[in-house]
């Protein structure tokens, strides 16, 4: 009949659909190493990334690559119709690092520029990527970002805040670079509400949930929502606890002490999954 020729003309295109995004992100997930997998369980990028709305053939800036966990599943996930931007400290924020060497320093720097370099060895899908730093947002860029992920990459731009104004600038290119209708989404280790603020202003890592709030609300953002995706309540930091205890860094315990047998127990960090959007 006309009738069932109708419906089934409306229910072409929906049969010719491409693969969802769930299982489109299934798929990239399934496809990753052994060793960048064993992170999931603590990690739920497949949660998350649901979370925080990311879909592909989006423009997303991820803050601090750095050796591109999860790089590498955007890059994939996001295909040939999407674009990626790796944002970096910004150049003078890297000798602040009571660490920092002029070599570490010229290896960070030179990074941002390789951010395309290394995408291309990740995937040959044909995605869109550039580098650049927090203070450097190419002009073109502004207002075109779809999401901004800063996944473990507040606590060091905290805690040089009072010193050079490392967070606030950093929140404002984030500002500038969102579309309309864009989302922020984070994800931070996070410290008791119990803390004193000067063990939890981001140099051992750990910021409190209503102090990352308050940052975002202050720079122009609202909170959209907030999720326990990421939380471990193994994780209670004492006073004197850096997240880089925690696997995977496992800082100051040898192998195969009692020591690093309790702080494997514990897995990764507890941490904050929080949504943001521009304040109306």
């Amino acid at each position: 009949s006309l009738l069932l020729l109708a419906m089934m003309c409306i229910a072409l295109p929906g049969a010719a659909d491409t693969t969802a995004p769930e299982d489109a992100l299934a798929t990239v997930l399934a496809a990753r190493s052994e060793d960048d997998r064993s992170r999931d369980v603590f990690r739920h990028p497949a949660a998350t990334l649901a979370f925080f709305r990311v879909a592909p053939g989006m423009t997303v800036a991820e803050g601090l690559p750095g050796g591109g966990w999860y790089t590498r599943i955007l890059a994939g996930y996001l295909g040939g119709e999407g674009t990626l931007y790796g944002v970096n400290y910004a150049d003078r924020m890297l000798s602040m690092f009571s660490f920092a060497t002029p070599e570490w320093v010229e290896k960070r720097k030179a990074s941002t520029a390789l951010f395309p370099e290394q995408v291309a060895g990740y995937t040959d899908n044909g995605i869109s990527a550039r580098g650049f730093t927090f203070e450097t947002v190419p002009a073109d860029v502004s207002g075109t970002v779809d999401r901004v992920l800063l996944i473990r990459a507040l606590h060091n731009l905290n805690r040089f805040e009072a010193k050079a104004q490392t967070r606030s600038r950093a929140l404002a290119a984030i500002h500038h670079m969102l579309a309309d209708g864009g989302l922020v989404g984070v994800v931070q280790h996070r410290a008791p509400e119990s803390a004193p603020d000067d063990r939890a202003d981001g140099s051992r890592g750990y910021l409190k949930q209503t102090a990352v709030i308050r940052m975002f609300e202050e720079a122009g953002f609202q909170l959209v929502a907030q999720s326990e995706i990421n939380a471990n309540p193994k994780d209670q930091p004492g006073e004197n606890a850096i997240v880089w205890r925690l696997p995977p860094s496992l800082r100051g315990t040898e192998e195969g002490t009692p020591e690093r047998e309790a702080v494997l127990a514990i897995g990764e960090s507890d941490r904050m999954t929080l949504l943001f959007r521009k304040a109306e």
